[in-house]
């Protein structure tokens, strides 16, 4: 049996995105966002003392570099191993250009001194990557085997998939808006926000905090919908496991969200909440994924 390298590539991508993200995170919850005040070196050179917020700031550069060399290799295995699906390595062309810009956008935050609108680009950037990665690595990998179903069945969870992974992507953009704004604590209570359900939206960081707060519970009800329907519907056995692992996601990132706010944006919650977050996008987009290879014309059947 051939060894499915690229898929495994793609796997690794993935994990290293959400590492990626992670330390993207911390990098601001430390205030270490302008510990190299310059890019793409730190301090003049690329090797710096690791010490400090640089020791952060630096290693988010280094980890981002590396994402650049794994993904061209999964790239050039895929070019190999994919010649009967062209739209693999087409994808993978896309996925680079999309780091390219992604990186770009990390330096112009750097030289610019943290721009809310830049930095925030550079986060959505790095959320349409992971997306995009998953979507790879699912149909070379994870998708291999899923149950056959009907393709009305396939077409509504790839739909219902998609829509609560576009509220995440939604809402996590908006968590980087509010992140770059220092506005974590314009409402420094949870769950209520100043006291009240609809807050004076008085100001843009009172504004962003709440409407992250509820495209966060639109979200919420979109996956425990989407995992409900999964489980009173005649889905293969895969999409049901994620879809309760996306509700198990949906509620940590939220949980963590109001640890994070009566924590005072303690570093740990907040990273957490940045992670717990993309791996629920990951875990929706690797759905949609499932459901379209169940439901493919072309795909065969093992259950």
């Amino acid at each position: 049996m051939k060894t499915n390298l690229q898929g495994r590539a793609f796997t690794v991508t993935v994990i290293w995105t959400l590492l990626l993200l992670y330390l993207g995170s911390v990098v601001h919850a430390t205030e270490s966002s302008l510990a190299c005040p310059d890019w793409p070196t730190c301090n003049g050179t690329m090797f710096p003392e690791m010490s400090g917020g640089i020791f952060w700031e630096h290693l988010h550069r280094l980890v981002a570099g590396g994402l650049l060399l794994m993904f061209g290799l999964a790239t050039w295995l895929a070019h190999k191993e994919t010649k009967d699906r062209p739209w693999i390595f087409k994808s993978c062309l896309a996925g680079i250009a999309l780091l390219l810009i992604q990186s770009v956008f990390g330096g112009l935050t750097v030289i610019y001194k943290l721009p809310d609108l830049v930095s925030t680009t550079h986060l959505a950037l790095a959320l349409l990557f992971l997306s995009l990665a998953t979507a790879l690595a699912s149909s070379t990998s994870w998708a291999v085997g899923v149950t056959r179903t009907s393709n009305a069945i396939a077409d509504r969870a790839t739909g219902f998939a998609a829509l609560a992974a576009a509220l995440v992507f939604v809402q996590s953009v908006l968590g980087g808006l509010v992140r770059h704004m220092d506005a974590g604590m314009a409402c420094p209570d949870a769950p209520f926000c100043l006291g009240k359900v609809i807050p004076p939206l008085v100001n843009a960081p009172i504004t962003v905090h709440f409407l992250h707060r509820v495209v966060g519970i639109i979200a919420l009800i979109a996956v425990v919908g989407l995992a409900v329907w999964a489980v009173r519907t005649g889905v293969p056995a895969a999409i049901r496991t994620w879809s309760l692992l996306a509700v198990g996601l949906v509620i940590a990132q939220v949980t963590l969200g109001f640890i994070s706010v009566l924590s005072v944006l303690a570093v740990v919650p907040v990273s957490l909440h940045t992670l717990v977050a993309a791996s629920l996008l990951a875990a929706l987009v690797h759905i949609a994924a499932l459901a379209r290879a169940a439901g493919s014309a072309n795909f065969e059947a093992t259950g």
